[in-house]
């Protein structure tokens, strides 16, 4: 009962609750991929430090799923937790 007062309670809620906005998709397959995104980057690190992979994180293969699966891993990893 008490579930079912908090449901109806908080239903005009999602009423107030914008669209997402649609975010530009990005592709990134490999490394070659992740340094042309880094070098295009417009702002001040982009443009001044460019790639910067000091861990070779990009080198790796995770898995045996081969650099593009591992740079996927790695972009799905850092969306998922930022």
């Amino acid at each position: 009962m008490n579930s079912l007062l908090i449901a109806l309670a908080l239903a005009p809620a999602a009423a107030f609750v914008g669209p997402a906005p649609a975010a530009a998709p990005t592709a990134v397959q490999g490394k070659a991929d992740l340094e042309a995104l880094a070098n295009a980057n417009p702002d001040f690190l982009g443009s001044t430090l460019g790639f910067w992979d000091p861990l070779g994180a990009s080198n790796l293969d995770f898995w045996n799923l081969g650099e593009e699966g591992t740079v996927g891993y790695l972009r799905h990893a850092e969306i998922k937790h930022v």
